[in-house]
């Protein structure tokens, strides 16, 4: 049987009061005798408090609910852990919900959460959301791309100038038969992207054509079926990959076709995930700090919940550019 507050009372032979003040670094008027012997009858067997009814005394939760839109996704487990890393610092824990992408289920978990009177939230939302509706009962942060814009907190990275730099680096390299792996829907909807390919194209005086681009789910198996669809009809020497995952699905698409890389197809991705360094070759992608993203969305909320959000500054995280061995100069002069 667990071990109650009472039960160290009466060992200790002293009121449950004074147990709790103890072990909550309250009040001064116990002796340091007292004190000690609390704390070596905690010790010797073993106790810790039920947390949810120290919550219910003190009116305080401590505990964080976090909405990601998948939680097998590599770039979300980093999210999750920078999360984590700051909110163990303040003692507090995590409730994760997995959205897969709905919208109807995101609401779902916002007022699940909500009823478990959880101090504060962190959304990571494919779906623009009534904010004023949805989000009125507690704290929140969001990781959303930018689709439900408000005046503090925003947490945001540069995807059009990371993406832009990758497209630039392949015209550099003598790269013109760009192809891209995209996606239309999802968390990762990428109109930044996308839309940095288009523009870097054209102010290098290279033809955008529709033929070389493939839509795909920003997954491993998303990207090996996008990749064998684009190079089974198009002859295109590089591919910029919506993310790495996609570009890890890509290698494997390109090695079918018996295409080497990079001396046949050069290949880029987004993120930098671990895994990319391990890749033959080791995988060209771009850096983007999921773990700094979760750290930070922690870091606001955990302001906003204890200080108000008036103050919580809007974050634009930059990318830089990961040179690796998966891209080569085709350029001939």
């Amino acid at each position: 049987m667990k071990m109650t507050i009472k039960d160290i009372a009466n060992i200790a032979g002293v009121s449950t009061t004074t147990v709790s003040q103890i072990l909550n670094n309250k009040g001064q008027r116990f002796s340091e005798e007292t004190r000690k012997n609390v704390l070596k009858i905690v010790k010797d067997n073993d106790y810790t408090p039920d947390y949810f009814a120290k919550n219910m005394v003190q009116k305080e939760s401590k505990t964080i609910g976090m909405i990601v839109p998948d939680v097998t996704d590599l770039f979300f487990s980093k999210v999750i852990e920078g999360v984590e890393s700051y909110l163990n610092e303040k003692d507090y824990m995590i409730l994760l919900c997995n959205s897969k992408h709905s919208g109807v289920l995101e609401k779902k978990y916002i007022k699940k959460l909500q009823n478990r009177s959880v101090a504060g939230i962190i959304l990571a939302s494919p779906n623009a959301i009534e904010l004023e509706k949805n989000m009125n009962r507690c704290p929140y942060m969001l990781i959303d791309r930018g689709l439900n814009t408000r005046k503090h907190g925003n947490i945001l990275v540069d995807e059009y100038g990371g993406y832009y730099d990758v497209v630039q680096y392949l015209v550099d390299l003598g790269h013109k038969k760009i192809g891209i792996l995209t996606n239309e829907t999802g968390y990762y909807e990428m109109t930044d992207r996308y839309q940095a390919y288009y523009d870097c194209l054209i102010a290098n005086g290279l033809d955008y054509d529709s033929k070389y681009i493939e839509d795909g789910p920003v997954s491993i198996q998303g990207g090996y079926e996008a990749a064998s669809r684009l190079l089974e009809r198009e002859h295109v020497t590089a591919l910029c990959c919506g993310n790495d995952q996609m570009a890890i699905g890509a290698y494997r698409a390109a090695f079918e076709k018996g295409l080497s890389i990079p001396d046949d197809l050069s290949i880029i991705g987004f993120d930098n995930l671990e895994i990319t360094e391990f890749l033959n070759p080791p995988l060209t992608t771009v850096e983007q700090p999921a773990f700094d993203i979760g750290y930070i969305a922690a870091k606001n909320l955990f302001q906003s919940i204890n200080f108000g959000e008036k103050n919580i500054p809007n974050v634009n995280f930059k990318t830089s550019l990961v040179i690796r061995n998966s891209t080569k100069n085709i350029d001939k002069k």
